[in-house]
């Protein structure tokens, strides 16, 4: 989520100025977009339970995992994916967002942020629309993530009950279709990678909890105990045989020497 408060200032000024302007058609709203029975092309045994994977070209690269998530307000592409890519990092562009929620737990801030060609479709139907990520610096199963801004300059609107992502285009509406093996293997992989860092997160908890129980247990007593092992005031000191008159012995003060 952003966390500029220069974007929030901006976002609230959007929200004030929604019913003050007329509504002006938006490129590409010409050509509507439906679904019905003839879009459900796999049977899906529990619908919506997997994730909408895409494979669109960035960077005349085609990326196969590709995660289509409305629910992100940014868009993002890992580190490791744009190196892959023999992108040059020192061209980065300084980035003031932050995310969190893609790995369970973790929050990050971006290394940078980057604007790169995206495409989607054939060479006879295709669009292409210039895109701005935000470069994360960890990894996770997917090369990137398409959020509600690529969405919104798509035009597009994708259907999880369907695997289905379309969008208009020059020839008619593109209809991409999600691969559902993909989708569960990225799936897969995401699960036990939370659960490896909750398993090192618990780890850790542990082990510096022992380590300060140790501590604790090895601290030195304190030095107002040794002032209770002084001699009593109430007691005297007696020797114990003439011919040893350097043994001695303390009893009560008020008990009979003899």
């Amino acid at each position: 989520m952003p966390s500029c408060k220069r974007s929030i200032k901006l976002h609230n000024r959007d929200v004030i100025s929604v019913f003050r302007h007329p509504v002006e058609p938006l490129h590409w709203s010409e050509i509507p977009i439906t679904f019905d029975r003839r879009d459900h092309w796999v049977h899906l045994p529990r619908p919506s339970a997997y994730p909408l994977v895409g494979n669109p070209v960035i960077r005349q690269i085609r990326l196969a995992r590709v995660l289509i998530n409305g629910g992100n307000a940014l868009n993002i592409i890992f580190a490791k994916t744009l190196e892959d890519m023999g992108f040059d990092m020192t061209k980065l562009v300084p980035s003031d967002q932050a995310f969190y929620g893609i790995i369970p737990g973790v929050d990050s801030t971006p290394v940078g942020k980057v604007t790169l060609l995206v495409t989607f479709g054939t060479r006879d139907n295709y669009r292409t629309e210039s895109i701005i990520f935000e470069v994360a610096p960890f990894e996770t199963s997917y090369h990137a993530i398409l959020g509600r801004p690529a969405l919104a300059k798509f035009m597009a609107i994708p259907i999880h009950t369907y695997l289905l992502l379309k969008m208009p285009a020059p020839n008619g509406v593109l209809s991409i279709r999600g691969n559902i093996q993909t989708s569960h293997s990225c799936e897969t992989e995401n699960i036990n990678t939370a659960e490896a860092m909750e398993r090192s997160n618990n780890q850790a908890y542990v082990a510096q909890a022992a380590k300060a129980l140790m501590m604790d247990q090895l601290q030195k007593p304190s030095n107002d105990l040794g002032s209770q092992l002084h001699p009593d005031s109430q007691t005297k000191t007696i020797v114990l045989s003439d011919n040893h008159p350097d043994k001695t012995a303390l009893i009560g003060a008020d008990l009979d020497s003899t």
